[in-house]
């Protein structure tokens, strides 16, 4: 049968990467290869997803993503993830990694050399904005601004929330598409969402976060609204976007204790500012000690402290101080690949006089 694949790939733009993507058609047998068979899965659906190494590379002009010249335009597309694509019939959405046409990785490929061990696990808390093309929040009055923050987080109502059919819809499609997408909720500011999503291993969780990315905004085309992930869409007295981190491995989850936990943290605090630079750009805007953060410049940690920037959950603590550690640093416009990587250098760093307790 004839398919059709979405290759989705990060452009070269900086500092912060966009999704582009373009559509393949592939003519696809489930049955045409017994040795694929065992690495393919199932949809929600019950539809066989093809594994990413049957499927082709492709190439896109890099000159016009700036990642390559205009004399020497070629850039390859490496299928590593693919699912289900629900809002399309017989369609499949593939993340690509961008390789130079030698087969290189890419400079902008950041997802290349990210460790994927399975006993780091990951989740990601998406905070993002709905606006109308002039990037004012849905839910804003054409003129002034809406009720000060107080009746909008996880409110019901249209008094209190816009958009929650968009929200809905989102959430449907990446259930269909066996993305782990944990809930959602409305957040602080009007026109404000929230959604996690969550999995075992780095690169399938940075994966997972990039695809519901591109399936919100692809959505929110046929309503013609903007998915905003700047962390300070409004300035003044209104909360900005996040992208909180919550991490563990198996020694903070088997192991654990009080003493790894400070460690943990101390060592996170230590490489503070080598997180900042990869959490986002404009976080400034955003990490300034009000509206549940910390200032950027300045590094804490609590027990269920939301204006820390790093949170001991109290189910951590309740558990015999075993569990995970959220991260309440990164941008809502944050590269999950670079996330992943730099939190799970300083996490490895700093649970290694811890790894010879037996797990």
């Amino acid at each position: 049968m004839k398919v059709k694949l979405e290759y989705i790939w990060l452009d070269g733009y900086q500092p912060t990467q966009k999704l582009r993507s373009k559509t393949k058609i592939w003519d696809y047998d489930p049955m045409s290869d017994p040795k694929m068979q065992t690495k393919r899965t199932l949809a929600y659906n019950g539809r066989v997803i093809p594994c990413p190494e049957e499927l082709p590379q492709w190439s896109f002009d890099g000159s016009s993503t700036k990642q390559a010249d205009g004399n020497n335009s070629d850039c390859l597309l490496k299928p590593v993830h693919v699912i289900m694509d629900p809002q399309r019939l017989d369609g499949y959405l593939v993340m690509c990694e961008v390789l130079n046409a030698d087969g290189s990785p890419h400079e902008t490929n950041y997802r290349h050399n990210l460790i994927d061990d399975e006993q780091y696990w990951f989740g990601f808390e998406q905070e993002y904005t709905l606006t109308i093309k002039n990037n004012k929040p849905l839910g804003f009055p054409s003129e002034g601004y809406p009720k000060p923050q107080g009746q909008y987080y996880c409110g019901v109502g249209s008094e209190n929330v816009v958009g929650r059919d968009i929200i809905e819809e989102h959430l449907q499609v990446c259930l269909e598409a066996n993305l782990n997408i944990t809930g959602v909720n409305a957040e602080v500011m009007v026109g404000q969402w929230e959604y996690q999503v969550f999995s075992e291993g780095a690169k399938k969780a940075s994966d997972e976060l990039w695809l519901s990315r591109f399936l919100l905004i692809r959505l929110t085309e046929k309503y013609d609204l903007k998915v905003n992930f700047n962390p300070k869409p409004i300035k003044g007295d209104w909360n900005g976007s996040g992208l909180h981190v919550n991490f563990s491995s198996d020694l903070t989850r088997e192991v654990g204790g009080k003493e790894m936990f400070e460690s943990i943290c101390e060592e996170f605090g230590k490489n503070h500012k080598n997180h900042i630079k990869l959490y986002g750009d404009g976080n400034e805007k955003r990490l300034t000690g009000l509206h549940e953060t910390q200032h950027i410049d300045k590094f804490s940690y609590g027990v269920s402290d939301r204006g820390a920037s790093i949170r001991i959950p109290i189910s951590t603590i309740e558990n015999g101080w075993k569990g995970y550690l959220e991260d309440r640093r990164p941008a809502s416009n944050a590269n999950p690949y670079l996330l992943c990587g730099i939190i799970y250098d300083t996490l490895l760093k700093a649970e290694n006089k811890f790894r010879t307790i037996e797990v």
